[in-house]
């Protein structure tokens, strides 16, 4: 591993659609619509949502660590050390259904200009940053979408950030959200690290 002259762990939070010039409109759109709909039925007024990535420095490295969706076969050249499958299981044979999980050295977070109340510095210890990376390969491959943990909510890219920052012995509940703001997803990762950290 690099030397650690240097470190830190920054925390990102990305409003969702951003960074995808192709396609954010869109999912801007369908994420307020869905949105409105749960505050409808959870009687409460729509929040923004965000969603989240890492960037770890440890000596002359930075990483970024986050998921994306799988837009080629050349995983190499983005640091991509795990993915799962989007929806159900089967349907991550087709590239359309899978999501990647990056520790992308030299990489960058393409929205990382759009992020609210960023970046968070999580920690400048070299050992926590040190951990960090190495977990990244072992991260829970769950469905992304499916709620396969019964937590109460459904595995994606804020799960394994959650699961992440709680398996590194960071203090996960003092991260906060942006202000009338949330992360779906966020305390399932919360969730299974707990129950990984109690049966070890």
């Amino acid at each position: 591993m690099v030397g650690d002259a240097q470190a830190g762990v920054d925390l990102y939070w990305l409003p969702l659609g951003a960074g995808a010039p192709s396609g954010s409109r869109l999912v801007r759109v369908n994420g307020r619509i869905y949105e409105a709909l749960l505050a409808t039925v959870e009687r409460r007024r729509p929040l923004d949502i965000y969603h989240a990535g890492l960037e770890v420095r440890l000596g002359a490295g930075l990483f970024v660590i986050e998921v994306a969706p799988a837009p080629d076969s050349v995983r190499a050249r983005r640091g991509v050390v795990a993915e799962g499958s989007v929806g159900t299981r089967f349907a991550g044979v087709l590239r359309l259904f899978r999501y990647e999980v990056r520790r992308w050295r030299d990489g960058l977070i393409p929205d990382a200009a759009e992020a609210v109340e960023s970046p968070r510095r999580l920690s400048d210890d070299p050992d926590v940053a040190r951990r960090v990376l190495e977990l990244v390969p072992a991260v829970p491959q769950l469905v992304w979408g499916r709620d396969e943990l019964g937590a109460g909510e459904m595995w994606n890219s804020n799960s394994l950030i959650s699961w992440l920052i709680a398996r590194s012995g960071l203090d996960v509940d003092a991260v906060s959200l942006p202000r009338g703001g949330r992360a779906p997803g966020w305390t399932a990762g919360i969730a299974l690290a707990r129950r990984q950290a109690a049966s070890a």
